[in-house]
């Protein structure tokens, strides 16, 4: 009954030859339903009049300069849950396996594992019937040697020259920053973490400079993707106007994110590009908490931290009285805060759209925990993809506009009264969205800065990305 199964351990390299993949290293875990395999630009299209699926994998584990471009015929997509409770729908693919010098066909998701291990993960429903799984055991059918996978794999290395980008954050071992980072390297580019706090600046009249902790000048950058957080705004901002001062390209200017973190300031500009917003109050004395209420419709109400991110400082007044409590509490500290109707339709859902070069590349729904109206990605709550109307791509577009954010992210609810918009956001998070929808958001970041060097030099584009422009995927 057992021998004609493999034994396998915890760990595995295996192979799918009709994908082109010769090697990936794979995580069994027999607790896993579906398998699935790393996948980045994905991409449906018809051949021969079926459908199928393009996409691209760099299938060797913290090697984002080999890359393979695959194609299957697509078998469907399906909702998958992840051991955190996040949801998502992948594409399916059926291709042949080989492990051990076994083969036989299976079944594989499709979604960007950048965030994992192993880019690649065999689940119970490819195991069943033909594998037996040692866990306390790793690599039981053998590892191939380094020269073995280099000489496999000689062909498809990305090309290594590129732009200098610095990525101007704080953490480096946050997701965002790691697939911006690993999207640049992917395109040849040379990249470089710039830590905010690190860096320092000379202010002249003849030789500006911006220093880093060891003294180097940072002036030969040609392009710079600021990322910063709340907390950093001022001196991050004061970084990326210095950066344009020397005529470094910067992603999103210092003025658009100065201003996008001024929630009150940002939102008066956004009504002032006709764009609709719920109903918000702003005092400053708490003598007029009362008609502050009333103004907004009354309660249930939502009472904004100016400085709040990520959820954090939102609050939730279901009674006049909560409000006035909430209200008179955060005055008291001499707190700024905005008043704001309360969309109880939404039902604790709102989307998010990533906005590039004034196009919605990806959307999604995100939903509050059950008892939670804050839907933010970053309080537990779950995102899925949604089909977002017309007039929710407008106004998505027209807010990154009117903010002047080359990259942005805009959040809209859905009211009776049609979609309003609440707030833009000048760093917005890659993780839930790219989980989400399997777009390579990071990467369409990278393509934005190679347009404007395009435009300035096509002789420049002609010489870097030739190998690269051939392969390019369409955005959608």
């Amino acid at each position: 009954m057992f021998a004609d199964k493999v034994i396998v351990g915890s760990e595995e390299w295996c192979s799918f030859p009709e994908l082109g993949i010769p090697y990936i290293k794979a995580r069994v875990d027999s607790g896993a339903k579906t398998s699935a395999i790393h996948a980045i630009n994905i991409s449906p299209f018809l051949k021969d009049g079926e459908s199928w699926v393009k996409f691209d994998i760099n299938p060797i584990q913290n090697n984002v300069q080999t890359l393979l471009h695959c194609e299957a015929k697509l078998v469907g997509k399906r909702v998958v849950k992840s051991s955190s409770g996040f949801r998502e729908q992948r594409y399916v693919i059926s291709s042949v396996l080989n492990i051990g010098g076994s083969q036989w066909t299976v079944e594989i998701t499709l979604t960007n594992r950048d965030s994992m291990g192993f880019r690649m993960l065999l689940g119970r429903e490819a195991m069943s019937g033909r594998v037996l799984v040692d866990p306390e055991q790793k690599y039981l059918l053998g590892i191939p040697s380094s020269d073995s996978i280099k000489e496999v794999y000689k062909f498809s290395q990305v090309t290594s020259l590129g732009l200098r980008i610095g990525v101007l954050a704080s953490n480096p071992e946050l997701y965002s920053n790691k697939r911006i980072m690993e999207a640049g390297e992917m395109r040849g580019h040379d990249m470089h973490f710039l830590n905010i706090k690190e860096c320092y600046m000379k202010l002249d009249a003849t030789t500006p400079q911006i220093r880093y902790r060891d003294g180097r000048i940072l002036n030969d950058f040609d392009a710079i993707i600021p990322r910063i957080r709340p907390s950093m705004t001022f001196y991050g901002s004061a970084l990326t106007r210095q950066f344009e001062t020397l005529g470094i390209y910067c992603l999103n200017s210092a003025a658009a994110i100065t201003q996008s973190r001024d929630k009150l300031y940002s939102l008066q500009l956004l009504l002032n590009h006709g764009l609709e917003i719920p109903t918000t109050g702003f005092a400053n004395s708490p003598l007029e908490t009362n008609d502050l209420i009333k103004m907004v419709g009354g309660p249930p109400l939502i009472v904004k931290l100016l400085e709040g991110t990520q959820g954090k400082g939102v609050v939730l007044a279901e009674t006049k009285k909560a409000a006035e409590s909430v209200i008179n509490a955060f005055k008291s500290v001499n707190a700024n805060i905005l008043v704001q109707e309360f969309i109880k339709e939404a039902n604790g859902k709102d989307i998010r759209c990533f906005v590039v070069d004034g196009k919605v590349v990806a959307a999604i729904q995100r939903e509050a925990l059950p008892g939670e109206f804050r839907a933010n990605i970053h309080l537990g709550g779950t995102a899925s993809v949604v089909k977002i109307t017309p007039q929710e791509k407008k106004i998505a577009i027209r807010a990154a506009k009117a903010m002047d954010l080359k990259v942005a992210g805009v959040d809209i609810i859905r009211s009776s009264k049609g979609p309003l918009l609440l707030e833009v956001n000048s760093s917005p998070g890659l993780e839930g969205i790219e989980g989400a929808t399997n777009f390579d958001i990071a990467g369409s970041m990278i393509k934005s800065i190679e347009k404007v060097f395009e435009a300035k030099n096509s002789q420049w584009t002609k010489k870097h990305f030739k190998s690269t422009d051939k392969n390019e995927e369409s955005e959608n």
